[in-house]
């Protein structure tokens, strides 16, 4: 690749992003083990602190299991209007180096600079400036990663984590994915990894060593991704204002469901989130999911899709409840609902979000 044609992409991602803002907000909880989420036996922490982390705290642990592990932890109830309202400070300071961005959750995204507003040659300074601005303007700190391609770069924003940045150059960028455990590979999972484990795959240097017939034979669709990222190539390019796949919503209830009324409610309810969020965008979608999570943790999923978007909220709502009721009668109890609508269209061509519907 011409030295011309190298992109140059910046993967931005906030520091323990909802814990901070709450930290800014509160002194008092500066420099304590924070985890914004349910206290309650039956919650769920959504993000923790730097202090927390050290505990053993992370985001999507069970509350109960948090507090054990740190008999300290100060909860804090999500604030998810703040968190919103920070990231919208966040994006539009991106917008003012870039247009090509291309948001993955509130606090993190990509960033296209190969070309910029202000004509900033180096990526590096780019991303040292957009960091500055977010301290000056939100007293909070973001980490990032500078590469060629977005795959190197997520990688990168990881490794001075927090309030640093770290450059994969083309010219590391090999040997840097050669000495990496596949298990830190962004999109290579533990059930994946674990396969690959099994396969004698245990580093970059493993994986680009396998041909991609072995891949495609043991990994089928996903194998060309790792042919191709055990090399440091990653062609996808930054989509601004990337559409959305999918809008759900789910919870996890304070008690098992045992009965198929609750859980007839319960679907009820997160398809009143999903609707709602519909109303509101516009969004249309032709297939409907339910998820379900029994208290012994198995999950299964149910899904219906429709020739034609789906137009009416009694219609979506027929479709939930005909495909939960599959499950009946209960042979377990139920610890989690979700109701998700997908392959989605917006005839109204309204901007599509790219924020996640908060859960319940």
């Amino acid at each position: 690749m011409a030295e011309k044609d190298v992109r140059k992409i910046i993967h931005l991602d906030m520091d323990a992003f909802y814990a901070s803002v709450e930290q800014r907000d509160n002194p008092n909880l500066r420099g304590q083990p924070v985890a914004v989420g349910g206290s309650r036996e039956r919650g769920v922490v959504m993000a923790a602190s730097y202090e927390a982390r050290k505990f053993g705290v992370r985001s999507a642990m069970p509350s109960v299991t948090a507090r054990r592990k740190c008999a300290t932890l100060i909860f804090v109830p999500p604030r998810m209007e703040v968190y919103k309202a920070v990231s919208r400070e966040i994006r539009n300071i991106f917008a003012q180096y870039t247009p090509q961005i291309e948001p993955l959750s509130l606090d993190e995204a990509y960033l296209d600079v190969t070309t910029n507003l202000k004509n900033i040659a180096s990526a590096t300074q780019v991303a040292q400036e957009i960091r500055a601005h977010i301290l000056a303007q939100t007293g909070l700190t973001a980490s990032a990663g500078i590469s060629y391609n977005k795959f190197l770069a997520k990688l990168a924003s990881d490794q001075n984590k927090p309030n640093g940045q770290y450059v994969i150059t083309p010219a590391m960028g090999a040997a840097f994915v050669e000495n990496l455990a596949v298990g830190k590979f962004h999109g290579i999972g533990p059930v994946t990894a674990a396969k690959m484990n099994g396969l004698g795959i245990f580093t970059g240097a493993d994986l680009r060593n396998q041909t991609l017939a072995f891949l495609q034979e043991h990994f089928g669709k996903a194998g060309p991704w790792y042919h191709a990222i055990s090399r440091g190539i990653d062609e996808r390019p930054v989509v601004a204002d990337r559409p959305r796949k999918s809008v759900g919503s789910e919870t996890t209830f304070a008690q098992d469901l045992n009965q198929s009324a609750d859980v007839e409610a319960g679907v009820k309810a997160m398809l009143d989130d999903v609707w709602a969020y519909c109303e509101r965008t516009k969004i249309v979608g032709r297939t409907v999911t339910v998820k379900i999570k029994y208290a012994d943790f198995q999950i299964v999923t149910r899904s219906h899709s429709s020739l034609a978007p789906i137009a009416d909220k009694p219609t979506a709502e027929r479709i939930s409840l005909d495909l939960v009721r599959s499950i009946f009668p209960l042979q377990k109890h139920v610890r989690l609902l979700g109701v998700s609508l997908s392959n989605l269209s917006a005839p109204d061509a309204t901007e599509p979000s790219q924020m996640a519907l908060e859960l319940r």
